[in-house]
């Protein structure tokens, strides 16, 4: 089973695809983490991606589906696949298809986590984080006791310059702009599923786990 879990930032993939993936015993392949290891292993993608990200320009496509090949030909990948922050872009979409077809796999399910911009922006603006020990609180979901301080040490919280209103709009301005059209991409292939992201957290997994059983 080769899934694909699409979302805006904020959705609440991540949480999701951890979920699916302990229940389903299937491999999770998130392409973020997929650069992060490639770039502390020092494999030769993962210095081409460097070259690149050092420059402060894009990863071509070539170079991610590459990654994406490699990971998707290991062992732990033969029983299935949920493939987390990619496709970003039809283009990645259509060589993602290539790729598998060429491993005579494809992809069975696309579940789309569907979150309004409001409350999206509600989760993505308002989070503090705390200087010592990294904890995180959101002014709405998980407000501290204290107002500035952290519960967990006593240390003092700030909010990083990607956690505000603004900042949370223009993510998801590039996201709908690049991403959006996948939905469209998918639902003409027949293999897309949508699910309301904006129950509780145990009602998405419930969903999600139903569409794909």
């Amino acid at each position: 089973m080769y899934v694909i879990l699409l979302g805006a930032p904020g959705a609440g993939k991540g949480t999701q695809a951890h979920t699916l993936v302990e229940k389903l015993h299937l491999a999770h392949v998130a392409s973020g983490d997929l650069f992060r290891e490639a770039l502390k292993q020092g494999t030769e993608l993962g210095l081409l991606a460097k070259s690149y990200m050092d420059r402060g320009a894009l990863v071509p496509d070539e170079v991610t589906i590459a990654m994406i090949k490699e990971r998707l030909a290991k062992p732990d990948c033969d029983k299935g696949v949920i493939l987390d922050g990619f496709p970003r872009t039809i283009e990645q979409a259509k060589a993602l298809d290539d790729a598998l077809k060429g491993m005579d796999k494809r992809i069975d399910k696309v579940l789309y986590i569907k979150v309004s911009n409001e409350e999206l922006i509600r989760r993505l603006s308002g989070r503090w984080i705390c200087r010592n020990c990294q904890a995180s609180f959101h002014e709405i979901s998980r407000p501290p006791k204290v107002t500035g301080k952290c519960d967990e040490c006593g240390g003092e919280l700030y909010q990083r310059s990607d956690d505000t209103v603004e900042t949370a709009r223009k993510r998801l301005e590039v996201y709908f702009q690049q991403t959006a059209p996948l939905i469209d991409y998918y639902s003409q292939k027949g293999i897309l599923v949508e699910v309301n992201g904006e129950q509780e957290i145990q009602l998405v997994e419930r969903d999600l786990l139903a569409d794909l059983k």
